[in-house]
């Protein structure tokens, strides 16, 4: 009987192809968060449930896979980061240098229907900015993200972010109509609001039991988000300090150059009761996508984990959405697999000469002029078919983007020599066996093969 296993629903396998991509989104947000001071952590895999219980209460079970471990503990895969990050940072405080800059790529795990965009099995970018309460840290955070995206070739018409800072927007919105005791409704609503159409929108005014009062407004907040006329007319009716501070924050995103991207946007609330403050999300700009990314400020979350009072800003960006994006845009560059730097053609009966030759290579080392730097050791590749066709060997070459073929055939071995063929400028010379290390190191740096 054939047996036809398949990826758990909601899994990816990762192919070579595929992990090259991986890998060169994995490589971008590292190298943006390490320029940006930014250090690099991670945690367990599963934690404690109650741990995550911690910051989404009892109804997150249903969201997560749980299970029962041999000592009959409650656990459960990670579904973020944020709750690992909070116990990191609660059990050390006292030890750990302020501001605290960490970045996280974990692999993380909902129990959920998969969908475009949303997978069980995901990987995630959480950068978190924890000891500083200026809106300093707000736009740096921001700023890290907007320079992620910028590396991957994004732009404003591909991309937007909304902006909206949840102290200000309640002062703004108890002031104008809604009561403190519904604010808590008010977001649920407006966290819905741009996604619903009107029908649907009136059925969550009734499940909230809205007032009339409360049902005109969030109609005119959803006309409002896509109107700058209409949103300034809105805004008119809110105190005087909360537009200031609101123009003053947009003045200042401006001065680091993200006005273009970066917008004040009603409808972006973050529907999590625990952000405090800024809070962002990242949206594709054509509306074909779920959010890229999201965050904001959480001043309260590390008490709620037993640590001391610290304000804290972060956010995330997942692998899933981005990919989409940046395939549907074009931005993925064309070939992402690792070129080789050197092929071994063997032409011999036997391959003990090429075997060695392969094992030198990839052991050896020298100092490169173009990069300043020392490399250790080259990207080495060989054919495994039988033809001793050099022609078609070169080819294979070519193929898998090496810049410097070695031909080992008996004619120059028997001189002591080997043919070297530059594939960059397809010129070739024989060299003497005891120079070929050199002279291969030579080629790689006159063809900039070094990056």
């Amino acid at each position: 009987m054939t047996v036809n296993f398949q990826a758990p629903k909601g899994t990816r396998d990762f192919y070579p192809s595929d992990m090259a991509v991986r890998r060169y989104i994995e490589d971008i947000w590292r190298s943006v968060s390490v320029r940006h001071g930014f250090q690099e952590v991670d945690g367990p895999t599963f934690e404690s449930l109650d741990l995550y219980k911690v910051k989404s209460g009892d109804e997150i079970i249903s969201q997560l896979f749980s299970f029962v471990d041999r000592g009959e503990r409650d656990l459960a895969l990670r579904p973020e980061f944020t709750p690992t990050l909070a116990r990191m940072v609660a059990q050390k405080a006292a030890g750990l240098p302020r501001p605290i800059k960490w970045f996280s790529i974990p692999r993380c795990y909902r129990a959920e229907q998969p969908q475009k965009g949303r997978l069980r099995e995901f990987i995630q970018w959480n950068v978190d900015f924890i000891g500083d309460a200026s809106e300093r840290a707000d736009r740096e955070c921001l700023a890290v993200c907007v320079d992620a995206l910028l590396e991957f070739g994004l732009t404003a018409s591909d991309i937007r972010i909304g902006w909206n800072h949840r102290e200000l927007f309640t002062k703004a919105l108890c002031s104008t109509f809604v009561a403190p005791q519904r604010i808590s409704n008010a977001y649920y609503i407006l966290d819905r609001l741009q996604k619903y159409d009107v029908q649907a929108r009136h059925a969550l005014y009734q499940q909230q039991q809205c007032t009339e009062l409360e049902r005109e407004n969030f109609d005119a907040i959803a006309a409002a988000v896509n109107s700058p006329q209409l949103l300034a007319a809105w805004m008119n009716s809110w105190p005087a300090d909360v537009r200031d501070s609101i123009n003053a924050f947009e003045q200042r995103l401006a001065d680091k150059g993200l006005a273009e991207i970066c917008r004040f946007d009603l409808s972006v609330v973050r529907g999590l009761a625990y952000y405090t403050g800024f809070v962002f999300e990242v949206i594709d700009a054509q509306g074909q996508n779920r959010a890229i990314a999201g965050g904001g400020r959480y001043d309260k979350l590390i008490e709620m984990f037993g640590g001391p009072a610290m304000p804290a800003v972060g956010f995330g960006m997942g692998d899933v959405v981005l990919e989409i994006l940046l395939r549907q845009r074009n931005k993925l560059p064309a070939n992402l697999m690792p070129p080789a730097d050197v092929f071994v053609i063997n032409a011999l009966e036997d391959s003990a000469a090429a075997d060695q030759l392969i094992a030198q290579l990839r052991r050896s080392q020298w100092n490169s002029e173009h990069s300043k730097i020392i490399r250790r050791g080259l990207n080495v590749q060989t054919s495994y078919r039988s033809t001793r066709n050099i022609g078609k060997l070169l080819q294979e070459a070519s193929g898998c983007g090496a810049r410097v073929a070695v031909i080992l055939a008996a004619e120059e071995i028997n001189r002591g020599m080997m043919k070297l063929k530059n594939l960059v400028d397809r010129t070739e010379t024989d060299v003497a066996v005891p120079d070929v290390l050199n002279r291969i190191h030579a080629l790689l740096t006159d063809s900039q093969a070094m990056v």
